[in-house]
């Protein structure tokens, strides 16, 4: 096209990321992309058609530079991001330009980000279990192939860390692609990731982009559509299932407010956008399970304050299959991942789905876990002696299969010095089902902390067996042993232990 067949308009406004923009012959469509600045590098996409001549848009670059009367020209078409062979391995911004050092992919296509999601006779009505070799979650709140699952918790409680435990343990699983999403995090995250990956050996089955948190709220709002975009190449095109990792969907949420505040919207409830669930459910309406492959998501929500009936928190719950809650009181208990497993939920946890046996562990767990948080006052108020035998008994279970759904990551190996583990679903429905049977009474708290399957407390730990006189080795109780962790303290000074003869 040459210059003079371009739509050429000029700018009558700008306030921030928000600009006004005043075309005489012809208007661009909603979602065109503009662009201004001596050498174009000022893009702009429209967002609203004020009138027959004007538009507004907004930058997802910086703006600086940009005065009233610049000239700006409309490219003829919408934000398009690569897909082919050619990105596998490769990482990208939001305009699909490499920021990983390396020259731009070959043999590549260009494909618009705002495409409608697959209509319903092409959607597969199946329901699958997505193992991910982490016991707690297989076995209390199992994952959906082709469906969406949310980690969500505050600051500092190992969403980023679980999910890319999940990266290392299903590429190396799965015969598929995984395309991991940053939206709003940091360089340093990606980078870290990326290095990560390469060491592991699955950088080349995997995609990443990022919008992160220096860049404008209108690159990080449609980086997830990005995204989106070469997920449905993989599994349309390719018909391979495809991982899709969203770190952090409240942040999608938080560019989109920052953007209707830009664009002059009156804010709803708590400031948020009041289109907020329209534009969550474009996105996530898109991750769906076809005829030809699946797209599954793991997205990462932080919840704000910790608080779960925040707007964001309660809109992204409406679209997830299996709702995965961080507790930052198991967390700081040591038990990792600090899954709490009262307040996560799967709708795939059904015995027409996942079969009687493991529906029926998984509720005797969840039943045993509701009985010992009931009885946590009354230890706290009177101690562990007041309790009746049964009651005993539920607490012991409970504190066991605690620390047998706590897991070493092969992630964090270099922080821990413990081994990565990855246990199949029989080993840890098996594992779970002996401790429930109380096959393990004989043996200390200890020896079920941080292990794969279950056999490994019997290889590490002998249990206490009876004396010679035929009565049971007296062994310690779990609130001793919780006690044993801090030295008890008397009126703010150390009490002084009692020695014992060796």
């Amino acid at each position: 096209m040459s210059s003079k067949d371009l739509n050429t308009g000029a700018v009558v406004g700008v306030r921030g990321s928000v600009v006004d923009v005043r075309f005489d012959k012809c208007l661009p469509p909603v979602y065109s992309l503009l662009r201004a600045g001596e050498n174009g590098q000022i893009v702009i996409e429209v967002l609203a058609q004020r009138d027959a001549r004007h538009v507004r848009g907004i930058a997802l670059t910086p703006t600086q530079g940009l005065a009233r009367g610049s000239a700006v020209s409309d490219t003829g078409g919408q934000l398009k991001a690569p897909v082919g062979k050619g990105i596998l391995s490769r990482m990208f911004d939001v305009f699909g330009n490499a920021i990983d050092r390396d020259p731009a992919p070959a043999g590549v296509q260009w494909r618009s980000v705002h495409r409608a999601p697959p209509p319903l006779a092409r959607r597969s009505t199946k329901s699958e279990i997505f193992e991910t070799g982490i016991k707690v979650i297989d076995v209390l709140v199992p994952m959906e192939r082709g469906g969406k699952a949310g980690l969500f918790g505050g600051a500092g409680v190992g969403k980023t860390v679980l999910l890319t435990e999940m990266i290392h343990n299903m590429i190396g699983r799965q015969q598929g692609v995984s395309i991991f999403c940053g939206i709003g995090e940091r360089c340093r995250e990606g980078e870290e990731l990326r290095r990560e990956m390469k060491d592991a050996g699955v950088l080349p089955n995997m995609v990443m982009i990022f919008g992160q948190m220096n860049e404008p709220p209108g690159a990080r709002f449609r980086v997830g559509h990005a995204a989106l975009t070469m997920a449905e190449y993989f599994r349309d095109d390719e018909r391979r299932d495809v991982l899709l990792l969203i770190d952090n969907i409240f942040r999608f949420i938080q560019a989109g407010m920052e953007v209707s505040g830009l664009m002059g919207q009156m804010p709803s409830r708590l400031g948020y956008q009041p289109t907020m669930g329209t534009e969550l459910s474009q996105l996530e309406e898109r991750i769906a399970n076809t005829d030809t492959g699946a797209i599954t998501s793991i997205q990462a929500v932080y919840v704000p304050a910790d608080d779960f009936t925040d707007p964001a928190a309660v809109h992204t719950f409406s679209h997830l299959s299996a709702s995965i809650v961080l507790s930052r009181k198991r967390a700081s208990e040591g038990l990792f991942p600090a899954i709490d497993p009262l307040q996560s939920s799967s709708k795939m946890a059904t015995p027409g789905i996942v079969g009687e046996r493991h529906y029926g562990i998984s509720q005797e767990i969840r039943r045993t876990f509701a009985q010992y948080a009931d009885l946590k006052d009354i230890i706290a108020m009177l101690g562990l002696e007041q309790l009746s035998p049964e009651d005993r008994n539920v607490v012991a279970r409970a504190r066991r299969l605690e620390r047998f759904l706590t897991q070493p990551f092969f992630t964090t190996e270099q922080f821990t010095n413990l081994p990565g583990k990855l246990v199949s679903l029989k080993d840890a429905l098996d594992g779970c089902e002996r401790i429930l049977r109380d096959e393990f009474t004989d043996y200390p708290e200890r020896a079920l902390y941080m292990i794969g399957t279950i056999d490994e407390a019997k290889k590490s730990v002998k249990p206490d067996l009876p004396t010679p006189d035929g009565k049971p080795k007296p062994t310690a109780t779990p609130e001793s042993e919780g006690k044993r962790e801090q030295p008890a303290t008397t009126g703010g000074k150390p009490r002084q232990k009692a020695r014992h003869a060796s």
